[in-house]
């Protein structure tokens, strides 16, 4: 059996950096070894900071999301245009997306190309966005407000799901992390520095499985008619990794074996109250050590600290902490998609820095 069966992490995911120029139709080339529309497209003003959209093909382009906001769906024709085969257009020169010489970052996710389903394996049908290969499905749905069950696509069970609700009253975005819970009752708030928190029967009793997540009554994941997505990952091999360490406070710092030399990281300490959910990746920063982070639970600009090296088959921390990801004792959660696999499908290793 091969290491992996993804040779090329780009034809799932890619980090792509350009910078504003006010014009309309701005259009932006993923660059890549392969061609990829974005299914699910996150981006971040790395000067200014100002917003952070999350848009997908699912819900179309003109609907947006903040992950540092409990805000619903918000509807704004002024920034994308389109998902393209190979890249993005932006419809305007809004400060939001494409103000003159700012840059930015985005990053891409291919899921079907935009072709859902009717999903029925769950107790409330959803529609469904699925890249099997890759272990990504995007999942809409509205809510009973009574627990359920949600179809997934992936055929596999995800080790990460993240929901928010599109309409309705504001809530945060619910994220479940098998790595990171220590029962089917734990969750993480996207939008917030919080540590992990505890709610009885939270995800319904149940771990995802190969077909379904389970969600409770909860407003955050079932309010009665209101509508919701969740992005769902499953890990691949040499691909994508989902797990947790052990801080020890010391810059000779815990090394994380990925399988593959990463391209984008998430980490988020699961104990510490007022850690943000920092986010790395080698486009912004393609040298040792990464330095340029941002994160996912406010609108802050680019920071820069020293964080980890990056390694053909993991990355290393290198710094100490009294907040973050490397707090002695403490358990981090993360999220990690590759550059290269640590050995092909061919047996052929990947070099490292």
């Amino acid at each position: 059996m091969a290491y992996t069966n993804i040779d090329d992490p780009s034809a799932h995911f890619q980090t792509t950096l350009y910078t504003g120029n006010s014009t309309v139709n701005h259009s932006i080339t993923n660059d890549g070894n392969s061609d990829m529309q974005p299914d699910l497209w996150w981006q971040i003003n790395r000067d200014l900071g100002r917003g952070i959209y999350v848009a997908d093909s699912s819900r179309g382009v003109t609907k947006y999301l903040t992950t540092f906001t409990t805000n619903a769906d918000d509807t704004v024709s002024v920034y994308v245009t389109s998902f393209n085969s190979n890249g993005f257009t932006l419809s305007s020169g809004d400060t939001a997306v494409n103000n003159n010489a700012e840059r930015f970052v985005t990053w891409n996710w291919k899921a079907n190309g935009g072709t859902t389903a009717s999903n029925s394996d769950g107790s409330i049908t959803s529609t469904v966005q699925a890249n099997q290969d890759a272990g990504f499905s995007i999942v809409t749905y509205t809510g009973t407000g009574s627990a359920a069950t949600v179809g997934h696509g992936l055929g596999v069970a995800p080790k990460v799901v993240i929901v928010k609700a599109r309409t309705g009253v504001p809530t945060s975005w619910a994220v479940f992390h098998k790595d990171g819970s220590t029962s089917d009752d734990d969750t993480f708030v996207l939008n917030s520095t919080a540590a992990k928190a505890t709610y009885a029967g939270f995800w319904n009793n149940q771990y995802p499985s190969s077909s379904v997540f389970g969600i409770s009554n909860d407003i955050w994941l079932n309010g009665n008619g209101v509508n919701f997505v969740a992005y769902c990952f499953a890990e691949k091999q040499g691909y994508s990794k989902f797990g947790s360490y052990i801080g020890n406070g010391n810059a000779d710092g815990p090394f994380i074996y990925t399988g593959f030399k990463p391209a984008w990281i998430m980490v988020k300490d699961t104990q510490s109250s007022g850690d943000n959910w920092q986010i790395l990746d080698t486009k912004r920063d393609p040298h040792n050590p990464q330095l340029k982070y941002v994160q996912a639970d406010n609108s802050n600009a680019e920071g820069s600290f020293t964080f980890v090296d990056i390694l053909s088959n993991g990355f290393k921390f290198r710094s100490t902490y009294s907040v973050g990801p490397n707090v002695s004792g403490h358990k981090t959660i993360y999220m990690a998609f590759a550059e290269n696999p640590f050995v092909t499908s061919t047996g052929i290793p990947t070099t490292a820095r």
